[in-house]
């Protein structure tokens, strides 16, 4: 590979894949979570994980990052990216472990802040003591354009409006 952690990956992944005529809260877009060679190494810097999208407040191409377990959890699950495209016709939430990804119906989560969603969430699965919630709350939700996806209860990434590609 030639672009280096999960800012390199994701960026070109999105050049590469979602073309300039692709609307920011379309199908078309993607939204990519990737890690980088040093997530979960305990090296300075080894929690964080990069998210890249195209922008709904630019239109333009959207990176941001964020610290906390989320990055850590994916990469020690057996991923080095999670690539979500397309959209649904219900909310959803995913499942990613290292038995694979499940789609689940997140109807009863729509509307709740992002600490209801988070604990509503690690109630439902088998190790909530390793796991990590990344979320969105009403504002992505709304498609606020400047939505953040928010992990680990406090931990954002903020730049751009990536909670509203989630919520849309």
């Amino acid at each position: 590979m030639s672009y280096l952690g999960g800012r390199g990956f994701g960026v070109r992944l999105l050049y590469d894949e979602v073309g300039s005529s692709v609307g920011p809260l379309t199908s078309g877009n993607m939204l990519i979570f990737a890690t980088g060679p040093l997530t979960g190494t305990g090296a300075p810097t080894g929690g964080r994980f990069s998210v890249s999208t195209k922008s709904p407040l630019t239109s333009t191409v959207l990176d941001s990052n964020a610290g906390g377990k989320w990055g850590v959890r994916l990469k020690g699950a057996g991923y080095d990216a999670l690539i979500v495209e397309g959209k649904t016709s219900i909310p959803v939430w995913l499942l990613v472990n290292s038995d694979g990804i499940t789609i689940n119906d997140a109807s009863q989560l729509w509307g709740l802040d992002v600490e209801a969603t988070t604990d509503n969430l690690l109630k439902r699965v088998e190790s909530p003591q390793i796991a990590s919630v990344a979320c969105i709350g009403p504002a992505g939700e709304k498609l606020v354009r400047f939505a953040s996806i928010i992990n680990d209860r406090s931990r954002a990434a903020g730049r751009g409006g990536a909670g509203a590609v989630m919520g849309s």
